[in-house]
């Protein structure tokens, strides 16, 4: 092999390592053992929450990572570093709560995160607390869902999708159900002007995106 063209792959390899290198500083490192961090005082300043649940059979990942954790810390880290730039929340940034829904301590909080819902096997504290915190004025932002069978899909029960939560979400607010929404309603234009719902990309399947709202006294 010429020397020059030895040369060039050899700078490819480095910078191919030192990118690995500023990625994994970045980003954490592997994914080693489900580790949960500790809580930080509540203190006033905003504090992302992530809410931990009863994880069902079959919920719990590579490196005994359960469900609700699917991309603890650094989901969180990442969105709060963008609200920094963009806004005036002045958030915390790297300290992130995980509180469990009968945790008191939940109600301090105005905003809490839920993911992978469909393998929250949900006892009846949880549902008690979850209807209290959403009464209260709460605000739950319930993220990731897959239709039914997804990739193979784990058949009618736990990891199913959406089903599975409509079903927790009944025993929460037994009068309450879910509306579809069309981009004519309220909350498309409260802030932002979205005349359209079409555009917004699907993360794992193609088609139309679904969005649904659960209102008081409907």
């Amino acid at each position: 092999m010429p020397r020059t063209r030895m040369m060039r792959l050899l700078a490819g390899v480095c910078a191919g390592v030192l990118i690995a290198v500023a990625a994994l500083a970045q980003f954490g490192g592997p994914r080693g053992p489900f580790h949960e961090r500790p809580n930080i005082p509540y203190d006033g300043r905003f504090t992302f929450v992530r809410l931990k649940y009863t994880t069902a059979p079959g919920g719990y990942w590579y490196g005994g990572w359960p469900a609700w954790g699917h991309g603890y810390p650094l989901a969180e880290q990442n969105l709060m570093r963008i609200m920094n730039e963009v806004s005036f929340l002045n958030p915390y940034v790297d300290e992130i709560n995980a509180l469990t829904l009968d945790d008191p301590e939940l109600f301090r909080y105005p905003i809490a995160y839920i993911i992978e819902v469909d393998w929250w096997a949900m006892t009846d504290s949880e549902a008690a607390a979850l209807r209290a915190y959403i009464e209260k004025g709460g605000f739950v932002i319930v993220d990731d869902f897959k239709p039914r069978r997804f990739r193979g899909g784990f058949g009618d029960g736990f990891g199913s999708g959406w089903d599975v939560f409509e079903a927790d979400m009944k025993r929460a607010l037994p009068s309450a159900r879910f509306v579809d929404l069309d981009a004519s309603h309220p909350i498309f234009h409260s802030f932002f002007e979205i005349d359209r719902l079409d555009i917004i990309p699907q993360a794992y399947i193609a088609g139309r995106p679904i969005f649904r709202g659960l209102f008081e006294d409907n």
